[in-house]
């Protein structure tokens, strides 16, 4: 139990006892006290001045009193205004660290068979082109929302939906056949899923040459976009498709399998994975087969031309195409497709969707439209819905040149932390293949972190250089203060394994076991807002907490013993807490750096 429990629970039982009332936990508010007042935390007082019946200082005086004489971890207490300052004694705090100290995974949960089932989809990718800066987005906060999701004891799915059917596929099929002249990954020295992101370029600049030539000879541009003959060809392709050409077939599994070679490659550069992957190609046939099932029920209507619509009117919004009339399915009916595959495949209790904000009303019909149907998760599936993010003008070009390509980013982002760490001397007594080693890590870790660290919500400009500081708000300023805590056990000739109850502790030890102590409730927190940018913010907070501490007091040098392994106790616990937080952010810590 962490602290705030325990005086939260103290709060909570005063109030019982002293005017027979019993307060929601919700209810009991407690704070870090201020700074110019004696205490560790502070309980606001006013929700439990109407029961007391008395002003705010009296209550608080009551409570306070109450709490001393029956709460051992409470040696004394101040009242300012309706305010109720707590100190707690330092035997508590040692028990705190000893607690801490004996639980390896402290502040995480465990799941057990019973526990619910959370499924997140995050990627998305579509197989006519490379992972882009939006995708590391996206990838970064599915996977820390499953491991977040995972340490509030959830067991966790993760997925994506691979979208390997459509249009832009065949575009980028038909400009292969047109100019590739059989080129293959092998052939080109190119990774697969950017050999095809080129041959899709590639379809967009004749396609818009076409487009050109139609207006010049008179033609309406809206009518050109439909009546160019690079569009018809490649509409034809994907009704072929759907109609199971083995040619056209034969071609689309070749390219994809190139695509996919290639995305497993950056996902593994990337550190996230996935338990299970869909493809819609496999799910939009049950997308079409359940909205023909809930258009003979009559939850949807066929319009004259043969499509199939959902009338949202009466929940506030518009219709919705689910079949067009040719009989395709468009992306909502694929996604009911997935959805029923899935919940054919897992007992889902919730379903989260880590897609871009600009994706908000497809879920909201989603969401709907899954409801109707009958999935006991639709209502209350969630769209975790981000913003999008952006490099500064100049600073990176793409091999596309309209988007930031995602294996460049993380080139650039590990070539940047060597550079970075040569010119700091951090190198120094380092072979070569642990450099590289470590500018991996540290690379991936600015570029992890700096994305993390901001509200999901918000839109963001990612800045690589300003990534990469061993200083501040930072990915390396975090690995390198843990890099140091584990330099300084290597170096202790002791490995305390028990706490001497009688040593004395100072203010900036207190503040660290306190701040050790909010991890369980920072991990509490980040699951249920589904914030990543909360554990990032924690890590910070408690490595600065821990770099003041170093500042002002050593750790082997300390020459009373008792001292000295409390400090390496709190230093051992601080890099294991680093390392368990930075893990639910998918960022690995050096041992050294």
């Amino acid at each position: 139990m962490n602290i705030e429990s325990l005086i939260s629970m103290a709060a909570q039982d005063a109030v019982k006892s002293l005017y027979g009332q019993e307060v929601p936990e919700k209810m009991v508010q407690l704070q870090k006290t201020r700074s110019e007042f004696e205490g560790n935390l502070t309980l606001v007082v006013f929700p439990f001045v109407k029961m007391a019946r008395k002003n705010p200082e009296q209550t608080a005086q009551e409570i306070g009193q109450y709490m001393v004489d029956n709460c051992p971890a409470i040696e004394k207490f101040n009242v300012v205004k309706g305010f109720l300052n707590l100190c707690i004694g330092q035997g508590a705090w040692l028990k705190f660290l000893e607690d801490i100290d004996l639980d390896e995974h402290f502040g995480m949960k465990t799941a057990h068979e019973g526990s619910p089932l959370v499924m997140i989809e995050y990627s998305s990718p579509n197989t006519n082109k490379p992972l882009h800066l939006g995708h590391v987005r996206n990838n970064l906060l599915g996977w820390s929302l499953a491991q977040i999701m995972e340490a509030n004891g959830n067991r966790v799915v993760k997925t994506n939906i691979v979208n390997d059917r459509g249009i832009h596929i065949c575009k980028s099929m038909l400009a292969w056949l047109k100019w590739g002249n059989g080129e293959t990954p092998e052939s080109s020295g190119k990774k697969g899923d950017h050999l095809i992101g080129d041959y899709y370029v590639l379809f967009d600049k004749h396609y818009r040459e076409e487009i050109k030539q139609l207006v010049a000879q008179g033609m309406d541009e809206e009518k050109a976009k439909q009546e160019a003959p690079l569009i018809k060809e490649a509409h034809e392709m994907l009704v072929k498709w759907e109609q199971n050409d083995p040619e056209v077939r034969t071609l689309w599994e070749k390219m994809n399998n190139w695509v996919y070679a290639g995305f497993d490659e950056t996902y593994k550069k990337m550190g996230v994975g996935f338990d299970k992957i869909y493809y819609e190609s496999q799910t939009y046939l049950k997308g079409k087969a359940k909205v023909e099932e809930g258009l003979a029920k009559g939850l949807f209507e066929r319009h004259d031309d043969g499509s199939v619509w959902a009338d949202l009117t009466n929940e506030g919004l518009d219709q919705k195409l689910l079949l067009r009339s040719d009989g395709t399915s468009v992306y909502m009916t694929q996604d009911i497709g997935t959805a029923e595959m899935r919940y054919e495949d897992y007992p889902i209790d919730k379903m989260i969707y880590v897609v871009g904000n600009e994706q908000n009303y497809h879920f909201q019909v989603l969401s709907i439209l899954l409801d109707r149907l009958g999935f006991k998760w639709g209502k209350e599936l969630t769209h975790f819905s981000y913003g999008m993010v952006e490099l500064p003008n100049g600073k990176m070009k793409s091999r596309e040149g309209t988007v930031v390509d995602a294996d460049d980013l993380m080139e650039l982002m590990v070539e940047d932390a060597y550079k970075t760490s040569m010119e700091l001397g951090k190198f120094d007594d380092m072979t070569k293949e642990e450099r590289r080693e470590i500018a991996r890590i540290v690379g991936m870790g600015a570029l992890k972190y700096f994305i993390l660290k901001v509200d999901a919500r918000k839109n963001m400009l990612f800045n690589p250089e300003e990534s990469i500081d061993f200083n501040g708000n930072t990915g390396p300023f975090i690995q390198y203060t843990y890099a140091r805590i584990r330099s300084i056990l290597r170096k202790a000739t002791e490995n305390p394994e028990s706490l001497e109850s009688e040593v004395s502790l100072s203010e900036k030890e207190i503040e660290l076991i306190q701040k050790m102590s909010e991890f369980g409730a920072a991990v509490e927190q980040a699951g249920k807002d589904y914030s990543p940018s909360g554990i990032a913010n924690y890590c910070y907070e408690l490595t600065k907490v821990f770099n003041q501490f170093y500042h002002d007091y050593s750790i082997l040098n300390e020459p009373d013993e008792h001292k000295r392994n409390v400090r390496l106790i709190l230093a051992r616990n601080v890099a294991k807490i680093i390392k368990n937080g930075m893990e639910l952010l998918g960022i690995e810590v050096p041992e050294r750096m």
